[in-house]
């Protein structure tokens, strides 16, 4: 293992409340993951930052505010993944089996708590931290 990784890396950016925003979060997850040679579960991880992405502008982020995303690798070969937006900490997972295949919003933190190894939220001074993790090695 190189000494840079022994220390971790840590990448962030920081996007406006708009819709484009979850593809630039998207391309800059993209480009980190190649920089740190991850290329396992790089998939899940880019569906996982839209999903968090598109939850901070839809539900955390007042107009005229933006949100950060962190991205963090462990030495252990642990892809760490948060958004911290300033909305309410408050988040709910649609269960429900009969929705409609058809409808556009409540699978997102669905598909994160069944894509990511573990996955959470958190408080912040102002606003949350919703978190996912991902076992993706790296060579």
């Amino acid at each position: 293992m190189n000494e840079q990784l022994q220390q971790g890396h840590t990448r962030e950016a920081f996007y406006r409340r708009d819709r484009r925003s979850v593809a630039l979060a998207r391309d800059f997850t993209r480009e980190t993951l190649r920089s740190w040679s991850i290329t396992t579960r790089t998939d899940d991880v880019l569906l996982c930052v839209s999903e968090l992405t598109t939850n901070a502008i839809l539900h955390g982020v007042p107009p005229g505010r933006g949100f950060a995303l962190h991205l963090s690798l462990h030495p252990d070969g642990v892809l760490r993944i948060e958004v911290h937006d300033s909305g309410s900490g408050e988040l709910h997972l649609v269960r429900t089996p009969y929705r409609s295949l058809h409808a556009e919003d409540g699978r997102g933190l669905m598909l994160v708590a069944v894509l990511a190894d573990k996955w959470g939220v958190g408080e912040r001074e102002l606003g949350k931290v919703v978190w996912c993790e991902f076992a993706v090695g790296y060579r």
